[in-house]
């Protein structure tokens, strides 16, 4: 009997939740992907294993057990995504803070914490970051790479002025307020295409499948 539970399905294949003998895991299926988009799903699916690699032993991130050209198979963390857990606990924001800092020393940029699924209250209640796919691992950590890890630090920024802004720090009000010019190209150039893309072609939203991803961590 098959107790793969179905998480997420689209044209880049499938995310599933299956039972394991040391506990659930989650198996993200590139196979599974439309034929003419299975080179970027495979092309994905190496960055979030190149980015979990890197960061074996961080706790807080999922642990690669596994992976080839068409399946990642990591761990399973337990918790809640931030826009279920709606959390106004600046402690884990804190602590969220500190989380991508390990990220960064480590040569890791998430480069999607904007969207609130990839950011996980676990249930003892500490932060969790998932879903790698465009993740990015430098070895050098050189200007790009600065100029990346800031845009993570600023979304999280947002997600903290959204649920704790009496929070916030003068400094952290800085940085939100200047972004860098990384982010002004992207939000003039990139960002308008992204969107018509993923929301207009691939029938995506920001939000979409929230409950679901919040499910697969």
């Amino acid at each position: 009997m098959n107790d793969d539970r179905i998480l997420k399905k689209d044209l880049f294949g499938e995310v599933v939740l299956r039972p394991d003998i040391d506990g659930p895991v989650i198996v993200r299926d590139a196979s599974a992907a439309r034929w003419w988009l299975r080179w970027l799903a495979r092309s994905l699916l190496r960055r979030e294993a190149e980015s979990l690699a890197a960061l074996d032993g961080v706790e807080g991130v999922p642990r690669l057990l596994r992976h080839d050209r068409d399946t990642l198979v990591r761990t399973y963390l337990a918790g809640r995504p931030l826009q279920d857990a709606k959390t106004t606990d600046a402690v884990w924001f804190n602590a969220a803070a500190r989380l991508l800092r390990r990220l960064h020393g480590a040569g890791v940029c998430h480069n999607d914490l904007a969207k609130e699924p990839n950011l996980i209250v676990l249930d003892d209640g500490r932060p969790a970051f998932i879903d790698f796919q465009l993740g990015w691992r430098s070895l050098h950590r050189g200007r790009l790479f600065r100029a990346a890890a800031r845009e993570d630090i600023r979304h999280l920024l947002k997600h903290k002025r959204t649920y704790c802004p009496g929070r916030l720090t003068q400094r952290e009000r800085d940085i939100l307020a200047s972004p860098s010019p990384l982010s002004r190209a992207w939000a003039g150039t990139v960002k308008p295409v992204y969107l018509f893309v993923t929301r207009r072609i691939l029938g995506w939203a920001d939000r979409e499948g929230a409950t679901d991803r919040g499910a697969r961590r």
